[in-house]
């Protein structure tokens, strides 16, 4: 059976990148396809399942989460 992945196939700049795309206002939540074309990240539409479906709050909460975690190691 396959280990989901999560994010982990995401490169931290992307989901810098991401996190600033929300905060400004640029990435609606929940994020689509659409919007990740809209900027310019629609390459990482495969790779971000994980946040389909959720709020602003919560893409916020999970992309700062993994990003600390990177951070710490």
């Amino acid at each position: 059976m396959l280990q989901p992945l999560g994010l982990k196939n995401v490169a931290t700049k992307d989901l810098e990148q991401l996190l600033r795309l929300v905060h400004r206002g640029e990435l609606s939540c929940p994020i689509d396809q659409t919007g990740l074309a809209v900027a310019g990240m629609l390459r990482l539409g495969d790779d971000l399942g994980h946040l389909r479906g959720l709020d602003e709050q919560a893409v916020r909460a999970v992309l700062v989460a993994v990003l600390a975690e990177r951070k710490r190691r």
